[in-house]
């Protein structure tokens, strides 16, 4: 084959190639014309409702322009409508501010922002920190708190931009009046409202703040809103007065706070942009700063410890005896350590406030920050308690006219324990508010507290116990003779104290406990004593019922009711006390307590088998008194209306039965269940038993006759 056949059969195969990618970007672009032209008729189809045509615009126009002449009222209000208006008008405000001193910083000359423009600035924030007020940031940890919540302001004016502009109905917020309407309607206070077709809430109810009563956006929404911001923020909006387009995205990818300085402005655009070129949340000008002031503030940090570490070779060995030099190296490592916390606290605000690092990059580095400078802290203090017991021990020696390191070892064991003893208290409150800010929570930052003041405690308690354990039970008299107790994990009469032991004399045998191991041990008395020495004591009665079963309030009303009626109702039972508490296991537990004036073994535990027998009764009738009866789906309307008064006379039939309520609770899979309480008086549990017997003849036989359908598997509780 010659050159030019090989040629024109290359240039068909182009022209061929080229025809089919042209006949494929014909279809693409077709189908693709077609997609948009079926998303623009279902756009046209679905009709949203602007903003000027929300509701509360009016209302919103009014708050704008008295939010521009008078910027010195609160964002939250007593309603939902008050709120939302006034943080939207408010955000929009500032929002045009921010704009405007922007473009104003572009075309002015200078690197720095006149005085009138700061005081423009510091206005412009003041006006936002309102704004920011207006959410319950309560679920950020307090070291990003503030940061935080002031993301989520912005992101949640970006929220409420789209909300509000592509709403496919009105949204009506309510003012104070419609609230106490539908308060009214509903029986109970509105004290958390939801935005209608979002998860946008207001609450008023603040964790910290029981007394307020304006609304404020909820933790849970003010949470979350990172979240909803990103599934919304390629949203288009319509620009208007009150759009803030890009507000978070200008906000997190330019250094400074709200308004960016000027020298920032002043640089290109077009070198302005490669500088906010994105890398994960932050943008490359802010990895670089925010790289290198890490790197000098830890460069900074690493040559103080360095130098502090060194300073333990200065120190005698521990066998040797101290010198009046030692305090001197202490005040030394002070000295080393106290620069580091404003040079932790300096980066942190360099990086936060200047270089404004924001997301969850800023979390990380706050906590690191945050971490960093209580560890310091918690060291310095302890060090600098350990510095003021050596100085003060070295000037008492010196007080005494003495320069001998014995005498100055002698006060140092004097001085030094309860100095540290003080700085470990300090450095521990330290690491508690490093922990509260970090978000643990306090109730289990206290339980980890309270393991190191137990072992102090203790060890404290055995030293001085063993010194002084037979003095301190003669002359305090925690027990006596004839009382019962209980010593430790030991339960029982005490029927001998000795200068050596005391006996206990417990259900199985009769324990000796050496006097220092009592007085170290937990001593609960459960007897009362009597102002006549020769009488004989009253014991505490304590019983404590697991109710496993769960008990509506109503049947925990009359336990607790039919308890006590049983208990002062028993002679040999005085000052009886009802109570009842919840377990973790959400489990209730009926506790009894109760003064028997008895001795010895048998009489207790004959009086406590017979309380125990009659409370097990009282729990099983209350538990008897409140009955599930399930009908068929079949049942008619006018059978069920008439269902409750059907119960009521076959429970009134027996007069030691009263009929309480009866009330359709749950629709089921296979009935309509209805349940209905009664109380009870029967003269014994065999009568209560017999009762039970009979009403569950009776409402077969009521419900049999009225044509009512008990449906298998039924819900009714037949009790023997």
């Amino acid at each position: 084959m010659s050159f030019r056949n090989v040629h024109r059969l290359r240039r068909h195969l182009a022209a061929l190639l080229t025809g089919l990618l042209l006949s494929i970007a014909l279809a693409m672009s077709g189908q693709a014309t077609a997609s948009a032209r079926a998303l623009s008729t279902a756009g046209q189809q679905l009709e949203l409702t602007p903003l000027s045509s929300q509701p509360f615009f009016e209302a919103l126009q009014q708050a704008r322009k008295q939010w521009q002449l008078h910027p010195l009222g609160e964002v939250v209000a007593n309603s939902p409508r008050g709120t939302v208006v006034n943080f939207y008008a408010v955000m929009a405000e500032v929002n045009a501010r921010v704009e405007a001193i922007s473009q104003a910083g572009e075309r002015e000359a200078g690197l720095w922002w006149s005085p009138e423009r700061h005081r423009q600035i510091a206005a412009t924030d003041s006006l936002f920190q309102l704004a920011v007020a207006a959410l319950d940031a309560s679920s950020f940890p307090e070291s990003v708190r503030v940061d935080a919540g002031q993301e989520a302001t912005l992101q949640l004016k970006s929220l409420l931009d789209v909300v509000f502009h592509t709403s496919a109905t009105p949204i009506v917020l309510p003012d104070a009046k419609a609230l106490k309407t539908l308060a009214s309607e509903q029986g109970k206070p509105i004290s958390r409202w939801r935005i209608p077709g979002t998860a946008i809430s207001l609450s008023n109810k603040l964790p910290n703040d029981p007394e307020n009563i304006d609304f404020l956006f909820s933790a849970e929404t003010v949470g979350r809103v990172r979240q909803l911001y990103d599934a919304v923020k390629a949203v288009p909006i319509p620009a208007d007065g009150f759009t803030s387009r890009n507000i978070y995205e200008r906000y997190t990818r330019t250094p400074g706070g709200l308004v960016p300085p000027k020298w920032y402005l002043r640089i290109p655009p077009s070198t302005r942009r490669l500088l906010e070129l994105g890398i994960g949340e932050q943008t490359l000008l802010q990895i670089v700063l925010g790289a290198i002031v890490v790197m000098v503030g830890s460069s900074g940090a690493w040559l103080l410890i360095r130098q502090f570490i060194r300073t333990y070779k200065l120190m005698p060995a521990e066998q040797d005896l101290p010198s009046l030099n030692d305090d001197n190296v202490a005040c030394i490592r002070v000295l080393l350590l106290l620069p580091i916390l404003p040079l932790v606290r300096f980066s942190e605000v360099i990086i936060d406030n200047y270089i404004n690092i924001t997301g969850s990059t800023l979390e990380v580095i706050t906590a690191a920050y945050f971490v960093a400078y209580f560890l310091n802290a918690s060291a310095l203090s302890y060090l600098t308690f350990d510095a003021i017991g050596r100085s003060g021990a070295e000037w008492l020696v010196r007080l005494r006219g003495s320069r001998s390191p014995l005498m100055l070892q002698r006060m140092n064991n004097l001085l030094l324990p309860i100095c540290r003893t003080l700085g470990a208290i300090c450095a521990l409150f330290l690491l508690y508010r490093l922990l509260i800010q970090l978000g643990l929570p306090a109730s289990t930052v206290l339980a980890f507290s309270a393991v190191p003041g137990l072992a102090i405690g203790l060890g404290a308690s055995k030293l001085l116990g063993n010194l002084f354990a037979g003095l301190a039970i003669q002359t305090d008299r925690p027990l006596r003779v004839g009382e019962f107790c209980q010593v430790g994990e030991n339960t029982g009469f005490i029927t001998r104290i000795g200068l050596r032991s005391l006996e206990l004399q417990t259900l199985e045998s009769r324990i000796t406990i050496p006097n220092a191991m009592a007085d170290e041990a937990t001593i609960v008395n459960y007897s009362r004593r009597s102002k006549a020495s020769e009488a004989m004591p009253k014991q505490t009665l304590d019983l404590r019922l697991q109710i496993e079963e769960p008990l509506s309030p109503e049947q925990t009303g009359d336990l607790i009711d039919y308890t006590r009626a049983m208990l002062r109702a028993d002679g040999e039972l005085e000052d009886p006390l009802v109570s009842i508490s919840q377990n973790t296991s959400d489990s209730l537990e009926l506790i009894c307590f109760a003064m028997v004036q008895l001795h010895g073994w048998p009489a207790y535990l004959t009086v406590r088998e017979r309380v125990l027998r009659q409370l097990q009764v009282l729990i099983d009738q209350v538990k008897k008194s409140r009955i599930v009866v399930g009908v068929s789906y079949s049942t008619t309307a006018a059978q069920l209306a008439a269902i409750p008064g059907l119960i009521e006379s076959v429970v009134n039939a027996d007069p030691d039965r009263q009929f309480r309520s009866c009330r359709l609770m749950t629709i089921g899979e296979f009935s309509y269940d209805y349940v209905f309480d009664f109380r009870f008086s029967h003269s014994s549990y065999v009568a209560f038993k017999d009762g039970i017997d009979r009403l569950n003849r009776d409402l077969l036989a009521a419900f049999e006759a009225e044509g009512i359908e008990i449906p298998f598997p039924t819900s009714i509780e037949l009790h023997g």
